[in-house]
């Protein structure tokens, strides 16, 4: 049984719906969803949250879980709906599923004309790769300005301060990896 598993039968046994358990948690929820169907693994806090509005200690919710590692994982185009706005002209959207469970996160990279991300510094050894499908982008590190045109790549050290930019006319694509996993 998978910690997903376990929130998901506890609830029911309790006879609780998503929404009551996301009222008494205080866990949002979307997020409560995400992590019962898998898409999402939580955080401690969010689990500890759980556990106290299922009527459990953090400890009896962990026991009896094992961490099922599927050695390949397929994500069709209709299940792909894990989206993050940055705001209204820039979004990622997530190319597998439970993301924090795995050692990097692929993503694309959706950028308006005019458009840029929210400024990023990861706290972590984080490591970053951009390979730029359509469009053009300027990648700003510590204030230092990289363009980037369809078919090129940058890999940069993640704790710096920086943003992407649409620096083109049509909309930006592209494949973005980070590792380890972090939003």
């Amino acid at each position: 049984m998978d910690i997903s598993q376990k929130i998901r039968s506890l609830r029911k046994e309790k006879k609780l719906t998503l929404r009551q358990l996301s009222q008494a948690s205080g866990v949002a929820l979307a997020t409560l969803s995400r992590i019962e169907t898998g898409r999402m693994l939580g955080t401690i806090e969010s689990h500890k949250s759980i556990a106290s509005a299922l009527g459990k200690t953090l400890s009896q919710l962990y026991s009896d879980i094992e961490k099922q590692e599927k050695p390949v994982e397929h994500q069709s185009l209709k299940n792909r709906t894990d989206l993050f706005l940055h705001n209204d002209k820039a979004s990622y959207y997530m190319l597998t599923n439970n993301m924090l469970s795995k050692k990097m996160m692929p993503v694309i990279l959706k950028i308006a004309p005019g458009g840029k991300t929210t400024p990023e510094q990861s706290t972590i050894e984080t490591e970053k790769f951009i390979y730029v499908l359509k469009g053009q982008v300027g990648v700003i590190i510590a204030d230092e300005d990289h363009a980037l045109k369809k078919g090129e790549t940058l890999y940069f050290n993640g704790n710096a301060s920086h943003y992407i930019k649409n620096t083109g006319k049509e909309e930006a694509h592209a494949i973005c990896v980070i590792t380890p996993p972090a939003l």
